[in-house]
């Protein structure tokens, strides 16, 4: 993260007092204060993952992930109870993204349900959408194959199979 001295002086003062309105993360803010103001590159970095973005395509792609796994789960309630046999039905539940490795990805969905309301039908979980693993990729061979559905809001019990085996 570049910043000129100015900008250091400033979120340094901000590390500053957000020190003393939060006496429970003092530490925490100290630590940041310090490496802001003496720009320690490698510990910058660090802030980054806080100020991260999400560009417009990649939250579209997000909800589409979310909406597939909403068509999914409500096409499966419309399933004959025998087709309904056929799908596993904790696979339909939508897991999240990795928290390591997909980290923005997992705010924006914490965003998404917890601020915009969105999807309170998905369990959050213990885990409250932290897969634990990269999905991503996953979910991106998932949203070609569902795209690839005539149907994609009722779904039947083999194109929900295809789906998940993407």
């Amino acid at each position: 993260m570049e910043m000129t001295n100015a900008q250091r002086l400033i979120l340094s003062n901000q590390y500053y007092l957000m020190s003393k309105l939060t006496p429970e993360l003092e530490a925490k803010y100290r630590r940041l204060q310090t490496i802001v103001e003496r720009g320690y590159g490698l510990q910058m970095r660090e802030l980054d993952k806080d100020f991260g973005e999400l560009n417009e395509e990649k939250c579209r792609t997000i909800i589409d992930f979310m909406e597939m796994h909403h068509a999914m789960q409500e096409s499966y309630k419309m399933l004959a109870a025998e087709d309904q046999s056929q799908v596993d039905v904790r696979r339909l539940q939508f897991l999240g993204f990795d928290a390591a490795t997909e980290s923005q990805l997992v705010h924006y969905v914490r965003f998404l349900t917890e601020e915009e309301g969105l999807y309170p039908q998905f369990e959050k979980s213990e885990h409250h959408f932290n897969s634990q693993v990269p999905m991503y990729d996953k979910y991106s061979r998932m949203l070609q194959t569902w795209r690839n559905c005539p149907r994609q809001y009722h779904l039947s019990s083999t194109e929900l199979q295809q789906i998940l085996a993407a």
